[in-house]
Order: structure tokens, then C-alpha cells, then sequence
């Protein structure tokens, strides 16, 4: 698809992406899909099959699942985008992807719960999505709230709450975790400080990480038996009592 055929694409929605890929760009965004990439590699070494689908404004090459044969990416048209399309309107059939990864899709998003179930509908039974996003409850979070910029309008939904929507699109919640325990700060010499603390938390897994992953997988919906009809209650037989016969009358 070209640009010129994409002209018609909501240009709010085209200029929130390409403020995020900017930021992202930036020493804070680096710092950020740094670690939430070790989280990342970790959990697409299981995946296997035919198609992985990534949605998200990031800028750099996705991490890989080396055992999927296909990894496409989709978005707005900007570099690096194979697939263009809008949030609410992915060109992909029903179930057509192994694996899809929304990685800080719904942050920058128009309409979250649109793109969410754009991105659910691609799954197979079976598939997982990943879903990578700002911890409102984390320094990251607070930023957000108090900073400025495009990470002022980040959406930062919580992992709590993305589950409660998950399970009624039909998957079923696999694993949580966290990840960028570094504050937001600037200086270099802090980051580096810091590290240590980093892999601490990292391996303790505490809740207070800058992002969060989620891994849901759908659901297989099996067949549900026919239900038996119902048959009435019979009532219980009972003896009927015999006439008596007058033998004095009967006879001649």
C-alpha cells in the first residue's frame, strides 16, 4: 500500500505515532526497549508456527521468535512498517496469526479497546497475544502525570485492568511481568548507578517495574454437548382396589 493510497488516515492518529517513535528514539525510550526487549526475547523463544503479527510505534527492529517463519509488522506508514494500515482496521483475516505482539500499541492509541480487538480477532485459538505497556504505578507513571510531551498523553493502562478486558475477549491470562525498575532520569551516571538494582528487582519480580508484559493465550472453545430433553416425572402406580362381588345376589 502506498502513501498516497493511506492519505485518508486519521492524521491525529498518524501524528501521535510519530511523536512516540521520536521519544522512543530519545535516551529514556532507549533505556525502556532495552529492558522490556530482555523480556521480550525471553518469552518469543517458546512461540512456534507460521505468522507473528507486531503492532507499535517503536521505531527499532522488533525482537524476533526465531521459530515463527514469518514476523511482519504493521502500523502507520512510517520506515520500517511492511503492512500499513490504521489501528481499528488491520488487513488480516480471522485467526491468521501464531503470535501478536502489541508493544506499546495501546499506550499511544486512539481507541485502545478498537485496537485491542483488532489484535484478539487475529489470534488463533490457541495463539498468544503479548502485550507490552507503561506501569501506571511505577516512576514511569508518575512521569506521565506529571511530565510533558508525548508521554503526557500515553495511555498507561494497568495490567489489572487489561486483564479484566482480555478475559472477556476470550483469553486466558499465562504470565505477568515487569520490567525497567530505573527511574526516568537524564543522567547517565544515575542509569548506570542503578543497574544493579535493575537486575535485583528484575529477578525478584517486583511490581513496581516502568512496563509490563502480559502473555494471554485464546481460548480453544470446545463443542458443548446437546442437552438431554427433559422428560416429565411419572407418577407412582398405584393399586386400584377391586370391586367386591355380592355372591348372594349373583347367584340364581
Amino acid at each position: 500500500m502506498t502513501d498516497q493510497a493511506f492519505a485518508q488516515a486519521n492524521p491525529e492518529w498518524v501524528e501521535l505515532i510519530s511523536l512516540a517513535r521520536d521519544w522512543f528514539a530519545g535516551p529514556l525510550g532507549q533505556l525502556m526497549l532495552k529492558e522490556e526487549g530482555k523480556l521480550l526475547e525471553d518469552e518469543l523463544e517458546r512461540f512456534f508456527g507460521g505468522f507473528l503479527v507486531h503492532y507499535g510505534p517503536c521505531a527499532d527492529a522488533p525482537p524476533q521468535a526465531l521459530k515463527v517463519q514469518r514476523n511482519v509488522r504493521l502500523g502507520a506508514p512510517l520506515p520500517g512498517v511492511e503492512i500499513v494500515c490504521e489501528e481499528q482496521a488491520w488487513p488480516l483475516s480471522e485467526h491468521a496469526a501464531d503470535v501478536v505482539v502489541l508493544q506499546h500499541g495501546l499506550d499511544f492509541s486512539l481507541s485502545p479497546h478498537g485496537l485491542l480487538r483488532q489484535a484478539a480477532s487475529a489470534v488463533r485459538p490457541g495463539g498468544h497475544l503479548l502485550i507490552v505497556g507503561i506501569n501506571p504505578w511505577s516512576a514511569w507513571g508518575a512521569r506521565h502525570l506529571l511530565g510533558r510531551g508525548v508521554l503526557r498523553k500515553a495511555r498507561c493502562i494497568s495490567p489489572s485492568r487489561l486483564g479484566d478486558w482480555l478475559n472477556l475477549l476470550g483469553f486466558a491470562l499465562e504470565k505477568r511481568r515487569f520490567g525497567c525498575y530505573r527511574p526516568p532520569l537524564s543522567s547517565p551516571a544515575w542509569q548506570q548507578r542503578l543497574a544493579g538494582w535493575e537486575r535485583t528487582a528484575g529477578r525478584w519480580q517486583v511490581a513496581g517495574g516502568g512496563v509490563y508484559l502480559l502473555v494471554a493465550r485464546k481460548v480453544v472453545v470446545g463443542l458443548r454437548p446437546l442437552p438431554l430433553e427433559r422428560r416429565e416425572p411419572m407418577g407412582k402406580l398405584l393399586p386400584l382396589p377391586l370391586a367386591k362381588v355380592n355372591r348372594r345376589h349373583s347367584e340364581p
